[in-house]
């Protein structure tokens, strides 16, 4: 009886001390005054999660998350913001891969995101930068950045499959915004947020749900691509959801298999009459154009492209559970 005692207490303790809530404060008055230390303070597994409070505050940090099981929770969304200023093309030059390439680099599972503005800086903070590129394959190895170049937010790389966001801003000028990116088992869920940056600035590979999300288009010639080629099954689905940018911004774009469906959506009445289109590419392109649209509509007059092409019995059926299946809860 007294060693049932004793391991009844040790799970305790073990469920205890997982659930216990990290504080990081900029300001020195929490248990951390960076994220990272928070990050690094965990142990590197849990089955369940833990949970890191950060404060009001500006968090001049590049996160790397190689920890599963982690609640990242903001104080304010607008007030909690986690700033990094890195051109993806000048990291490429010194680097092999992706990794370190956002402002938050994930390479770990069941990863949670709350109440947080999360920002690549480059384009807003631009200056003419020209660099020397060892890696180029061209004769003249030198650079010269672009405002508009690939400016990462959020990264996933190393097999990280799940990942949820729910009141967070993700900003960049640029391309590639946020880039959850695994294509055989990567499932990405979004509600309340908003998304800003340029070229294909929300790019899901695998399976995503993206709910009551704004999206803002700066610059570039699409607002959001899927990569759907791991699967036939995979899908990026976006359920009231709006759009706006740049006068004539595009919607989106995809130049290997994909599958979009565009649920109960509002369009800007600058967004460019210009379907979701294909890529002029040598990729095969086997299970056709899956673009899909239902009750999505613009105050200015909808375009012909967007008009419902799903019934209204399918269009019900679309929800989280229809998207990931029994793989995954995310809503729970």
């Amino acid at each position: 009886m007294r060693k049932l005692g004793v391991i009844l207490f040790l799970f305790v303790f073990v469920q205890l001390n997982a659930q216990r809530r990290i504080v990081v404060d900029v300001n020195g008055k929490g248990d951390h005054k960076t994220i990272q230390g928070a990050i690094n303070s965990l142990a590197d597994a849990s089955t369940t999660p833990r949970i890191i409070f950060i404060k009001k505050g500006v968090y001049n940090e590049k996160l790397y998350i190689e920890k599963p099981n982690i609640i990242f929770e903001g104080e304010d969304r607008e007030a909690t913001i986690i700033v990094a200023s890195i051109a993806r093309d000048e990291w490429r030059c010194g680097h092999t891969d992706d990794w370190g390439v956002a402002t938050m680099n994930v390479g770990a599972n069941d990863i949670t995101l709350k109440n947080l503005t999360i920002t690549n800086n480059f384009g807003f903070d631009f200056k003419e930068k020209t660099i020397w590129c060892a890696s180029d394959t061209s004769v003249n190895k030198e650079r010269k950045l672009r405002k508009d170049g690939h400016q990462m937010a959020l990264r996933t790389m190393n097999m990280a499959t799940r990942l949820k966001a729910i009141n967070c801003r993700f900003r960049a000028y640029g391309g590639d915004t946020v880039s959850p990116w695994e294509i055989f088992n990567g499932m990405w869920y979004f509600k309340d947020c908003i998304m800003e940056g340029g070229v294909d600035f929300y790019c899901p590979r695998g399976w995503a749900w993206a709910e009551n999300c704004e999206f803002i288009a700066h610059t570039g010639p699409a607002a959001i691509w899927h990569d759907g080629s791991g699967s036939q099954d995979s899908k990026t689905v976006l359920v009231n959801c709006t759009f706006k940018g740049y006068d004539g911004f595009l919607l989106g774009r995809y130049h290997r298999e994909a599958q979009f469906y565009l649920i109960n959506c509002v369009f800007a009445d600058n967004m460019r009459d210009s379907a979701i289109y294909r890529v002029p590419t040598s990729n095969v392109i086997e299970w056709g154009d899956r673009v899909y649209y239902y009750n999505c509509h613009r105050k200015a007059g909808d375009y012909r492209w967007f008009k419902d092409n799903i019934s209204k019995d399918l269009a019900n059926k679309i929800n989280v559970d229809w998207v990931f299946g029994s793989r995954w809860k995310p809503a729970e």
